[in-house]
């Protein structure tokens, strides 16, 4: 997350950009969505940007101290995709129980390690952005044996070269 906001920063301030893209693999939370499928992920929130206050956790936000959630700016270059809500962590969720807490309070789809460092990025650099995902794996304790990592990247440069072929 940190080395993606800085190196977006340093970038998009070396020269205009028309459109930041960020795009990879991620996690779903949410099972409806097929493993290899490719998502606009419109919102991304920064997880674990807060405090812990005994059994409960209060964001940056709520705190008042900086914002936690980002949206996706360039809509229309990504308008066929499924919308799906993200997270961004340090740790990618494989406890059950922390899978749930997550799950109730922030009602996330996805789950990335950059997404809204990305999106932070290009909206302090006043820039349009989309994030595009194809899921790799489900949100569940660690199971190596179900990812589908090559179908993920394969479906994403499958979408990338189509993207490209319509903007031009």
């Amino acid at each position: 997350m940190v080395a993606t906001a800085f190196a977006l920063g340093r970038q998009l301030a070396s020269k205009p950009y028309k459109l930041l893209l960020n795009v990879g693999i991620a996690g779903s939370f949410d099972r409806s969505i097929a493993l290899g499928e490719v998502v606009y992920v419109y919102q991304d929130t920064i997880a674990e940007l807060g405090a812990e206050d005994g059994e409960h956790f209060l964001d940056s936000e709520a705190m008042g101290l900086a914002a936690h959630t980002f949206h996706s700016t360039a809509e229309t270059a990504v308008s066929a995709l499924r919308k799906c809500r993200g997270i961004t962590v340090n740790t990618v969720h494989g406890h059950e129980q922390h899978i749930e807490i997550t799950l109730k309070r922030l009602a996330p789809q996805t789950e990335s390690m950059e997404g809204a460092a990305a999106l932070y990025a290009a909206q302090q650099a006043g820039i349009p952005a989309a994030q595009v995902r194809a899921i790799s794996n489900y949100v569940e304790r660690r199971n190596k044996a179900s990812w589908q990592i090559g179908l993920a990247i394969d479906n994403l440069n499958h979408w990338l070269k189509n993207f490209a072929g319509t903007t031009g």
